[in-house]
C-alpha cells in the first residue's frame, strides 16, 4: 500500500462513519443547538492526541464560539516526556478533579473523545458528569474497545458509560496500513474521522439553530474584514459561556 491507499481508506471511514450514524449524529447536533440556545455550556475533552479534536472546534472560523476546550497540560502533546502523558490518563482520581475545575454542569454537554476508551481518565470524567446531569457524548472505537479491557476500576469503558456513543469506525489499534517488509501498520483514521464528523456536528447544529429562529454565535476569521468587530460581539453576547478567553 502507498499514500493514496490511506487516503482512501479515510475517505471511506469518514463516509461509513458519517451516513452509518446519521440518526445518533442528528441528536448530537440538535443537543449542541439546544444547548447553545439555552444558553448552558459546551466542552470537549480528549488526552494526548485524542485532545486535538478540542483543539480542531475552538475560537475556529466558521466555527461556534462557545465551545470550550478542556486543556490539561500534563496530558497535551507538548508534555514532555510525552510517556508521561500515556501514564497519567490511566490514573484514577484525575479525571474527577479536571471536571471539578472546569465549570462543567447539570444540563451543559460534554464531548469526550478517546479512542480505545479504556483508560481511566476519560471513563471517570464521563461517568462523573453524567451522575451530575450532564449530557455526556464520546467520540471512540467500538471494535477497538470492545477489544481490550478497561483500566478503570469499575471495569467499564467510555463507551459503556456515556449517553451518546458516536464510532468512529476505525480498525483495532487506529494505524490503517500494511506495508510490505513491515510488521506494524502505520496511518492512523481517529484525527481525520473525529474532525471530521465534529464539525459535520456542528455544521448541522447551526442549521438547527437558524430553523429555530437563533442566530448561531458562528466565528468570522479574524482576517477578514469586519471580523473582529463581528467576533467582539458575539464574546460580548456569550461571555458568560466562553471560558478560553
Amino acid at each position: 500500500m502507498v499514500g493514496s491507499d490511506y487516503i482512501d481508506i479515510v475517505t471511506k471511514t469518514v463516509k461509513r462513519a458519517y451516513n452509518g450514524q446519521a440518526e445518533t449524529l442528528a441528536h448530537v447536533a440538535s443537543l449542541l443547538a439546544h444547548t447553545v440556545e439555552s444558553k448552558r455550556n459546551v466542552f470537549v475533552f480528549g488526552c494526548s492526541h485524542a485532545g486535538i479534536i478540542a483543539e480542531e472546534v475552538f475560537y475556529r472560523t466558521g466555527g461556534l464560539a462557545v465551545i470550550n476546550p478542556i486543556f490539561f497540560p500534563a496530558m497535551m502533546l507538548n508534555t514532555r516526556p510525552i510517556t508521561m502523558t500515556s501514564s497519567l490518563e490511566r490514573v484514577t482520581g484525575i479525571g474527577k478533579i479536571i471536571l471539578d475545575k472546569n465549570n462543567v454542569k447539570e444540563g451543559d454537554l460534554l464531548i469526550i473523545h478517546s479512542v480505545s476508551g479504556r483508560n481511566s481518565v476519560p471513563v471517570e470524567m464521563a461517568a462523573e458528569a453524567k451522575a451530575r446531569g450532564v449530557n455526556v457524548v464520546c467520540i471512540t472505537n467500538v471494535a477497538y474497545s470492545s477489544s481490550v479491557t478497561s483500566r478503570h476500576p469499575s471495569g467499564k469503558r467510555l463507551f459503556e458509560v456515556c449517553d451518546t456513543v458516536i464510532d468512529n469506525m476505525g480498525e483495532p489499534g487506529d494505524a490503517c496500513v500494511t506495508v510490505d517488509g513491515l510488521p506494524e501498520k502505520i496511518g492512523p483514521t481517529s484525527t481525520v474521522v473525529g474532525a471530521a464528523l465534529i464539525n459535520a456536528i456542528v455544521i448541522d447544529a447551526v442549521n438547527v439553530m437558524i430553523a429555530d429562529g437563533t442566530v448561531p454565535p458562528v466565528l468570522m476569521s479574524a482576517n477578514l474584514d469586519g471580523g473582529d468587530e463581528h467576533n467582539e460581539k458575539i464574546f460580548e453576547e456569550y461571555r458568560d459561556n466562553i471560558f478560553y478567553m
